[in-house]
Parts: structure tokens; C-alpha cells; sequence
């Protein structure tokens, strides 16, 4: 019997409605119920459990997982919370419910993922994995050498020390850099320190998939693309339970967008 049950998290990320760490948020905030009564977290359920978010049935997904890049752009702020103006998933307007993984902030544009895949988000999302995510930086005044050697050998924010990281020099006012972090408004919070302004921000690859479509437009991750991202990523500690071999993320491509479904 116990091999049948599975934590709360991990069935809502599962089913496509969010990722676990949005889970855990609508958990917290008593927004779910299993069997009508709001559960602990870490709750597990079985099969024949009713779960329910905002009141709304969730069922197992059967459908292949969605990969998308997205290039998002400026001014567009991301969150799946539909009360939020100008959300992500009113801009890119999908016709089945999907998320993005990791943020880009709303002043920023350029390449991001969006999935119904939960299980995943961890995964590329960890720090400590080193996945390379990289941005072009236009700033207010004439970047300087010593700009780029302090950008790529650490600024101090956030009560830490920014990672070495690649930092090139493209012309008098536009840099660059390659990130295998993801602080809170790193970039801008770098520059700043170093009396700098932020003027754009486009993220143009993240790891092996690059950047090339017009604002505003999506497009399915390629096989291949998949492919090699599943391979990049392989090793990643997905969640607490990724050392189960049951738990191993492979990727498929989909195609079937179906109804919208939010």
C-alpha cells in the first residue's frame, strides 16, 4: 500500500498544475484539500484521494509533458496568479495550463521555459548544478576593464559573494555574462554596486537552448534540444527523493495542445 501513496507536492506537480515549490506555497497558504480536509505538508495520498485546489478537482495527468521557449517580454511580470496584471500566463496565452520554470524579472526580457512538467523545476532550477544561463547587459555609462574584473571575480550582495562567472565586453556600454546562479536580481544588484545602471537585460541562453525567437513568440523544445538538455541535466538532484531510480526525468516533445484548461 505504501508504495502507492505519493506526497501532495509531488502529485500536484505530477498533474501539471504547478511546480512543488508553488505547491508547498498553496499548501501552506491552506489552499488544498485532500478528501475536504486541508492537509499537513509532506501529507502523502493514495489513488483514491480527492484533492482539490481552490476547490478545483485535480486529476493524474496522462497527457505527454509541454516544453516551451518563450521569449518574454519587457513589462511582463512572472507568475501564474491571474489577479497579477500583466501575468505570464495571460501573455503567452497557451491553450493547456503551464508554468514557467524560474523567474526573469518583469524589466527584463528574453528567453524563458514554460512547462506543465513539475518535476523538472528543481532540477534545472538548483544552483549548485551550474547550469550556465547567459544575458545581454546594456548599462548607463562606458564600461572599463576593471567593470569586467570585478563582474567576473565576485561582488558582494546579498549577504554573500557572487560566483566567478564569464563577463565579456562587447561594446563602449554592453556586456556579456555567462551565470551559474540565480540571486534575486543578481545582475542589476551587480552592477549597482559597482555605481552602474542597468538600462536592458535580454537572457538569450539557458544552458544548451538558445534564444531565437521575436518577442512574444513560443516554440516547442526539439527533440534533439530535449535530447541534450536531459543529458546536461542528468546528474542534477531533482528533489529530496532524486536518488530513487523510479524518480529519473527522461523528456518527450509534445505537440498536443488540446483545450485550455484554466
Amino acid at each position: 500500500m505504501e508504495n502507492n501513496l505519493v506526497r501532495i507536492n509531488k502529485f500536484l506537480s505530477e498533474s501539471g498544475y504547478c511546480s512543488r515549490r508553488e505547491a508547498d506555497r498553496l499548501i501552506d497558504q491552506g489552499r488544498v484539500t485532500i478528501n475536504g480536509v486541508v492537509p499537513e505538508m509532506g501529507t502523502k495520498i493514495s489513488p483514491t484521494d480527492e484533492v482539490r485546489v481552490n476547490g478545483e478537482l485535480i486529476k493524474e495527468k496522462k497527457d505527454e509533458h509541454i516544453y516551451l521557449a518563450y521569449n518574454k517580454p519587457e513589462g511582463i511580470e512572472c507568475t501564474t496568479n491571474l489577479d497579477v496584471r500583466d501575468n505570464i500566463i495571460e501573455a503567452i496565452n497557451y491553450p493547456e495550463r503551464i508554468f514557467p520554470i524560474g523567474r526573469l524579472d518583469k524589466g527584463s526580457e528574453g528567453l524563458i521555459f514554460m512547462t506543465n512538467d513539475g518535476d523538472i523545476v528543481n532540477k534545472i532550477l538548483r544552483a549548485r548544478n551550474n547550469h550556465e544561463k547567459e544575458y545581454i547587459v546594456t548599462v548607463n555609462r562606458t564600461i572599463t576593464d576593471r567593470f569586467i574584473d570585478q563582474m567576473a571575480n565576485g561582488i558582494p550582495i546579498l549577504d554573500t559573494i557572487t560566483r566567478k562567472c564569464k563577463v565579456e565586453r562587447i561594446s563602449n556600454n554592453v556586456f556579456r555574462i555567462v551565470l551559474t546562479q540565480g540571486l534575486n536580481r543578481q545582475i542589476r544588484r551587480m552592477c549597482e554596486y559597482l555605481d552602474y545602471d542597468v538600462v536592458a537585460l535580454k537572457r538569450t541562453r539557458i544552458i544548451n537552448i538558445k534564444l531565437d525567437l521575436p518577442v512574444g513568440k513560443y516554440r516547442n523544445l526539439t527533440p534533439k534540444e530535449l535530447e541534450e538538455l536531459n543529458s546536461l541535466i542528468s546528474d542534477s538532484s531533482k528533489t529530496e527523493e532524486a536518488s530513487l531510480p523510479s524518480n529519473k526525468a527522461k523528456f518527450t516533445g509534445s505537440r498536443n495542445y488540446g483545450k485550455r484548461n484554466r
